[in-house]
Parts: C-alpha cells; structure tokens; sequence
C-alpha cells in the first residue's frame, strides 16, 4: 500500500472563490504545481478530497464540477504534476435538491472521502498526509489515521487564529509549497 496526500482544493491548491461554478474562475496559486510534482516525484500519489456542497444547493451539477477538475488536470499534466483522482462529497444535510441533501459519510470531516480513495488506489492513510486550509481538513486526517497540515492560504490564516479545543493540525505552514517541504522532510 502506497503513501499519499490528501489535498483540499479552494484555498490549497487554488483561489477560493467561493461556490466554483465556471472554469474560467479556476485560478491556481503560482506554487501549486511545483509542489504537486515534488510530491509526485517522491513517490506520494496525490489526491483531492474536496467538500462541493454545491451541488447540494443546487449551484452548479455534478457535470460542471467534473469539467472543473478536468480542467485543473490538464493544467497540472502539463505542469506534471499529476492528480491521480479527485474525490468529492456533493452533499449537505440542509441542501436543496433532493438527491443530494442528506448526512453523509463522506463529508470532511468525516474519512469517506479518504477511506474509498484507500479501497480505489490501494493507499495506506497512516502513512499518508492531508493537507488543506480548515479545521475541517484537520478533521479529516484525524478521522483517517493521517497526518495533518494546515495551510494558511484560503481561510487557513483565520483557522490558525481560532482553534479548536479539541483538534490540533500536526504542522501549520504558509501554504501549499511550504506543506509539501514539511512532508517531504516529516515522511
């Protein structure tokens, strides 16, 4: 079983913008695709574990949200810096479309996310890392047996500044380039 790293998409690997409904809106951060490739290199399979309750509002389908990540694939593939998948969690327990509105095992903090991605792609989450920029992120590796790295790029910043009683991230660091060093010198 192969270690990976977990990444959140809004705030980590690009802009939030809020509910990202256009590709046109995709904006990386200047360091997102060197970090990736830095991981890939070392031999991490990189994987996004992304909440789009979108979907849930009905914002935007689940088509929209697969042309997104196809678009960010094509920009990370020329960049090589592969993605090997993208997970996401389109619900919400207070959404507007019926299908979609529910409680589910999949939305970080919950590890669905990452428990599939482990069945999928044989990974090994204790030997794996999520990175992102919210406690919920955090959560997310607690609830999967990973090591946790907040970013403070997004809502990361504002994060650090409110903490959880309950909830520690194992690093905290500027942002996505700065997290890959962290775990590349912490495997």
């Amino acid at each position: 079983m192969k270690p990976a790293v977990f990444l959140d998409r809004d705030g980590t690997m690009i802009r939030d913008v809020g509910y990202l409904d256009d590709v046109n809106e995709i904006e990386f951060f200047p360091w997102t695709v060197d970090a990736i490739r830095a991981l890939d290199s070392a031999g991490f399979t990189v994987v996004v574990t992304t909440n789009q309750a979108g979907v849930a509002r009905g914002l935007f389908s689940e088509a929209q949200l697969d042309a997104i990540h196809a678009a960010m694939s094509q920009v990370l593939d020329a960049g090589h810096a592969p993605v090997r998948a993208y997970y996401y969690c389109p619900h919400h327990p207070n959404g507007k479309v019926a299908a979609y509105t529910k409680v589910c095992d999949c939305r970080k903090p919950a590890g669905g996310m990452v428990a599939r991605a482990a069945r999928d792609l044989d990974l090994e989450p204790s030997r794996s890392f999520v990175v992102g920029d919210t406690w919920l992120d955090v959560g997310l590796a607690r609830s999967s047996g990973a090591t946790a790295v907040l970013v403070r790029t997004g809502a990361g910043a504002r994060a650090e500044k409110h903490p959880l009683p309950d909830l520690r991230a194992d690093a905290i660091v500027d942002n996505l380039a700065a997290a890959a060093s962290w775990i590349l010198t912490h495997r």
